[in-house]
């Protein structure tokens, strides 16, 4: 059997056992009144992220650059049943911003329960040309406003026993093609946030870290930069970021969108040279 045909041949094994030892406790109810920081949430992701909770009836802080869609996204959120919400405009490629950000929320809220950790600078999706510069301004943006907005949150999140959740990407798994300094921000997302929870969980400190990891998705940015070079189809927004509020809820450890993406990185960890080779065969690149 040909290499692609071991690795698919064994993702289908991995994903029946997934599919039979899966559990899901998420409790809609829990999410009541629950006080939650988003951030990214003018659009996209964050933007559905938002109207889950806003349905589940919790509390939130929205923020994101663009202070006229976030005042719309919070309008949305208030018909769709939010209990209580706020919004602040901020640029997370400034690093006074994260902690401004956080004592604004628990200032609004009174604590938090949740931070959604969302927010992203674009991927570009070409090949590496040496662009120092955007890599240094994407790791501000992408990875340490994260670790600052995380190390802000901590105290209200440990008093109420919260939850600390991450949105990461199959990039951040898997090294891709054309995602040379996004995917090193979202490497660096796993191994900063999978080794505090180690931390948390040793120190006996009741903080849950979710790491969700998602693949292509359909939001309006995304589907701009692949158009034409990626052979696989885009998944759903509001699906993924209904996985995501899940998955915190839940208090998982990680949430995979779509859940194949789950015995991919499985297999590419057992047979990276195969995994490789059936990850070249989504990507439509013909050289110059």
């Amino acid at each position: 059997m040909k290499p692609i045909g071991k690795v698919l041949c064994a993702t289908g094994v991995v994903a029946a056992l997934i599919a039979v030892f899966w559990k899901d406790s998420f409790n809609p109810e829990s999410l009541s009144g629950a006080r939650v920081l988003v951030t990214g949430a003018s659009a996209g992701i964050g933007e559905q992220i938002a109207y889950h909770y806003a349905r589940f009836g919790a509390e939130i802080v929205l923020t994101a650059r663009r202070e006229a869609v976030l005042q719309k996204v919070m309008e949305k959120c208030l018909t769709l049943g939010a209990k209580k919400i706020f919004y602040i405009p901020a640029d997370m490629s400034s690093p006074s911003e994260p902690e401004r950000v956080v004592q604004f929320a628990v200032q609004k809220l009174g604590g938090l329960d949740y931070l959604v950790l969302n927010h992203i600078g674009p991927n570009r999706f070409q090949e590496w040309a040496g662009d120092v510069e955007y890599t240094r301004w994407l790791l501000q943006v992408n990875f340490l406003s994260y670790v600052a907005l995380a190390t802000a949150a901590l105290p209200t999140l440990e008093k109420n026993r919260g939850a600390l959740v991450v949105v990461s990407s199959l990039t951040g798994k898997m090294p891709t093609p054309f995602t040379t300094s996004y995917s090193a921000t979202k490497f660096a997302l796993d191994g900063f946030f999978s080794s505090l929870r180690h931390e948390l969980i040793m120190q006996n400190r009741d903080v849950s870290v979710t790491l969700c990891i998602l693949g292509l998705i359909d939001t309006e940015s995304a589907l701009e930069y692949t158009r034409g070079k990626v052979l696989v189809s885009a998944s759903p927004a509001p699906e993924a970021a209904l996985a995501i509020v899940r998955g915190g809820a839940a208090r998982a450890h990680e949430i995979f969108y779509p859940r194949w993406l789950q015995p991919l990185c499985c297999l590419w960890a057992l047979f990276p040279s195969s995994g490789n080779q059936v990850l070249r065969t989504f990507y439509n690149y013909s050289s110059p």
